[in-house]
């Protein structure tokens, strides 16, 4: 009867500790924002002109600044204001320009690379030893037989993703 008893007894504390596993979830976010909550609560963002002097792509700037915002409210808890914010985000669109990569044994360009440069002004209201001006750049390459008007769109939107992903990084991701 012992043996019974000291199985049942075990059925019961593993039968009542998976009941507790099951009923706690830990949940983690891995978004990679390491912000204090309880000093920065805003954020203010001021418009990225496209300042570039060599090319200008008209639908960019307004792809970019919907971008830099998106991000930092789909992966933080800030609150938007107009100006004035804990965090501020300023700066301008300072290069967007398609260069040649290679030429082919016929003389004519097999490649090409457009590249964006963002000049970045970080504002920390609640540190300003992390304040800082940096300049932020991607580059795609593509086939040089292909129309740039046929591969911008969707090459802009990747180096905007890259250069925004790095901006969060940063100003935010601190680690």
């Amino acid at each position: 009867m012992g043996l019974i008893k000291k199985y049942y007894k075990l059925v019961s504390v593993l039968s009542v500790a998976v009941c507790i596993m099951a009923a706690c979830t830990v949940s983690y976010k891995f978004n990679g924002a390491s912000i204090n909550y309880d000093k920065v609560k805003t954020i203010s963002f001021e418009n990225f002109p496209n300042r570039s002097a060599a090319f200008v792509w008209g639908p960019m700037e307004s792809m970019f600044n919907t971008a830099l915002q998106d991000i930092y409210m789909q992966q933080t808890r800030l609150k938007q204001v107009r100006q004035g914010g804990d965090l501020e985000l300023s700066g301008e669109i300072t290069n967007y320009d398609a260069y040649n990569k290679g030429v082919g044994s016929d003389g004519y360009s097999t490649m090409a690379e457009l590249r964006m440069t963002v000049n970045v002004r970080f504002v920390n209201n609640t540190n300003h030893a992390e304040d800082f001006e940096q300049q932020f750049s991607a580059s795609r390459e593509y086939n040089a037989s292909q129309q740039l008007s046929s591969v911008q769109e969707d090459l802009v939107n990747q180096m905007i993703d890259e250069i925004v992903e790095q901006i969060f990084n940063a100003t935010v991701a601190n680690w």
